[in-house]
């Protein structure tokens, strides 16, 4: 039997006081009974309280091989060993050398180039900032808007957040002086989560249309491919983001994948984009890019963009004039290579698909349970609708309460309750997971 931990008001009480913590209210923070996680291992969090939690969300999609894997751990301690920072003006060292090459190593073909900084919002901040110079100094200055999809979430700092569909949770609203102009695409109206396929067909056909109409103004189309995460676990079919990507090539803009959520074998591929066949031209990853232990990502380009940012004919500079305190951090790259060289030589990818068909067994239990609407998946993302509400409803803190008296740390986007686990979950702790669950789906769902 675990032992309370009797520190554990205390910090309750100290964390009311001091901490401003994300996406809560004053009146929820002073009010709710948080976890306080003090051990984690494998899929598993422990809290001081005394509670051990299935992580079934990968603690916010990041540790798509658990908490404290060992190698990881001896990977990061080695490196603090040796060098624990430098700043990138004019430095490099040879854990962010070897990563640039082993990523663009396993990247969608044509991106060879990695450009380095601290969480997902900023990897999208990057790919916008490129893709905008790059047509500002080559000739085409009227490519300054971005085509995006409705329901879309890129991340929280301003560009990303501009991105963003209102759709993806309305949260973004008071900060709209602040943004700039977006072209959107419409959304997929089909009376489920995904739209329907004929939804997503005039989606592709609006994108198709707009490109070939005013594709001169547009500096790229940004899309996550097949997988929305944060705007509701929408998924959409491959031959739509074909479609964007041929679009978007005959335009001659270029195509930017969000993989923040969906790569690193989320979706049953290393990136979403493989499943549709589909090679961007500018790619950005976090999350599972370190599984979660540091804050680290990277945005990927090809030759061509960065060949654009050579010195002009007349032997002006064209510098990409963006930089991080923290780029290609010796800590992250060391623990990034290490995740990699964990996914080659456990085949975690590999690993998706026998854990997916329990996934959709388990999806296919709550689908059958009364009020549960629009079950949906890919690889090891499952979810369900427990009403209508969308982002905004109020099923939320019901399924987290349900979820937590079963033992699982779970936490839904409004109405949608859904699960993305570690990648390499035990099998037994994955059926542990999807039957807390279902049963709580079973008691939340609306009829």
């Amino acid at each position: 039997m675990v032992v309370p931990d009797p520190t554990r008001d205390p910090l309750v009480a100290l964390a009311r006081r001091h901490l401003w913590p994300p996406y809560t209210s004053p009146e929820r923070h002073q009010e709710h009974d948080p976890l306080v996680i003090v051990d984690a291992d494998g899929p598993w969090l422990l809290d001081a309280g005394g509670g051990r939690y299935l992580d079934g969300i990968s603690s916010w999609w990041t540790c798509t091989l658990g908490h404290r894997h060992p190698r990881l751990l001896a990977a990061l301690a080695a490196q603090a060993a040796r060098l624990d920072h430098v700043g990138a003006g004019g430095a490099i060292h040879p854990a962010v050398a070897h990563l640039a090459a082993e990523l663009c190593a396993v990247a969608p073909a044509g991106l060879e180039r990695a450009f380095f900084s601290d969480d997902g919002s900023t990897a999208v901040e990057v790919a916008v900032k490129i893709a905008f110079q790059y047509w500002q100094q080559h000739g085409r200055p009227a490519r300054q808007r971005f085509l995006a999809l409705s329901s879309a979430y890129h991340g929280d700092t301003l560009g990303a957040v501009s991105l963003a569909g209102a759709e993806a949770g309305g949260f973004f609203t008071v900060f709209a002086p602040l943004l700039f102009e977006v072209a959107r695409a419409p959304a997929a109206d089909g009376g489920d989560a995904d739209g329907c396929v004929a939804g997503w067909d005039r989606v592709a056909a609006a994108i198709e249309d707009r490109l070939a109409r005013d594709g001169d103004s547009i500096a790229g189309v940004i899309v996550e491919p097949l997988v929305q995460g944060a705007g509701g676990m929408r998924t959409y079919p491959a031959e739509v983001l074909r479609r964007i990507a041929d679009a978007t090539r005959r335009a001659d803009s270029f195509l930017i994948a969000d993989e923040v959520f969906t790569g690193y074998g989320r979706t049953g591929a290393m990136w979403a984009c493989d499943l549709a066949g589909v090679a961007p031209d500018l790619l950005c990853t976090a999350k599972g890019f370190t599984a979660g232990m540091l804050p680290m990502a990277a945005t990927l380009a090809t030759a061509r963009i960065y060949d654009g940012f050579r010195a002009a004919p007349d032997g002006a500079p064209r510098t990409f004039m963006h930089g991080h305190s923290f780029s290609g951090h010796p800590l992250g790259a060391a623990v990034a290579r290490e995740v990699l060289a964990i996914y080659r030589d456990e085949r975690i990818v590999d690993g998706v698909a026998a854990r997916a068909v329990r996934l959709s067994a388990a999806l296919a239990r709550a689908a059958a349970l009364p009020g549960v609407r629009r079950p949906r998946q890919l690889g090891l993302i499952g979810a369900v609708d427990l009403g209508d509400g969308g982002y905004g409803g109020g099923g939320g803190p019901r399924f987290t309460d349900a979820a937590r008296r079963r033992g699982l740390y779970l936490r839904p986007l409004g109405d949608t309750a859904y699960v993305c686990p570690p990648l390499n979950i035990p099998i037994a702790d994955l059926d542990l997971l999807l039957d807390g669950f279902v049963d709580a789906v079973a008691e939340c769902a609306a009829p």
